[in-house]
């Protein structure tokens, strides 16, 4: 049932049941009841606003991770041009998966589509609010960049060290913490990171015996990255990322 029936229904029977009453009460049930319409009025026009605000709600928790993919993902082309698609499907991501359905457990899923760009809107400025450590921070040489990805993994807890540059079948760092092996490779792209990098930290991850392999990069990752990484168990992350990094559970040990 939409909202706009919902309302009509409410609004019937309160009239209904005010009606009788003032057949018993007089007066004052009539005047209960007008005020009893105007509460119910009210509370319709205000859906919008409590829509939004539960929004937020739901999505402040997240939003540092949604600002970092919000700078990941834009990029400005060879001709100038903003290029947020990645963006538009990375936050359209979010609300489906995350939003969508704490809304229809609230009973507010018939709406949701109605109100499909509001929603969309509340999670861009959230998302745009979150103040992020100065991009030009992390340096633009390769080599540099990936000390820079290691000195990260350290503040974590991580004992990483950049591999050497010849012979390092694909992996940038090995970081070791309790036991187990993290595998880097690391971009400092001004684009989307592609398959390729995915498909390289994997077969690293298999010469250097690593538990999890991961690819990071201060730029996004097209979708056919996230999709093949999700395939092979590789994480993507922003250098942002790696001071609070915690391994994932492999899926193999989640299946047991």
């Amino acid at each position: 049932m939409s909202g706009g029936s919902h309302l009509v229904a409410r609004l019937f029977w309160t009239t209904v049941i005010g009606g009788a009453a003032a057949f018993v009460w007089g007066q004052a049930a009539l005047i209960g009841t007008g005020i009893l319409v105007v509460l119910v009025l009210l509370r319709y026009l205000d859906r919008p606003r409590r829509l939004r605000r539960l929004v937020r709600r739901i999505t402040r928790p997240h939003a540092r991770i949604l600002a970092l993919r919000r700078r990941q993902e834009c990029f400005v082309d060879a001709y100038g041009n903003e290029i947020r698609d990645g963006w538009q499907r990375e936050r359209a991501y979010f609300a489906e998966r995350t939003i969508l359905p704490k809304l229809a457990a609230r009973g507010l899923g018939p709406e949701c589509e109605a109100r499909w760009t509001e929603i969309l809107a509340v999670v861009e400025t959230v998302a745009a609010k979150v103040v992020l450590p100065v991009e030009s921070e992390a340096p633009e040489d390769g080599i540099a960049y990936e000390r820079f990805c290691a000195s990260r993994l350290r503040e974590g807890g991580w004992q990483a060290r950049p591999t050497q540059a010849s012979g390092d079948q694909g992996a940038d760092i090995v970081a070791e913490r309790d036991g187990l092996r993290l595998v880097v490779q690391c971009k400092r792209y001004g684009k989307p990171v592609g398959n390729a990098a995915v498909q390289e930290v994997a077969a690293a991850a298999r010469y250097w015996s690593g538990d999890f392999a991961a690819v990071v990069s201060n730029a996004g990752f097209t979708p056919a990255a996230r999709k093949l990484a999700a395939a092979a168990d590789v994480v993507l992350l922003h250098h942002d990322d790696l001071a609070g990094f915690e391994p994932p559970v492999p899926r193999k040990a989640a299946a047991r």
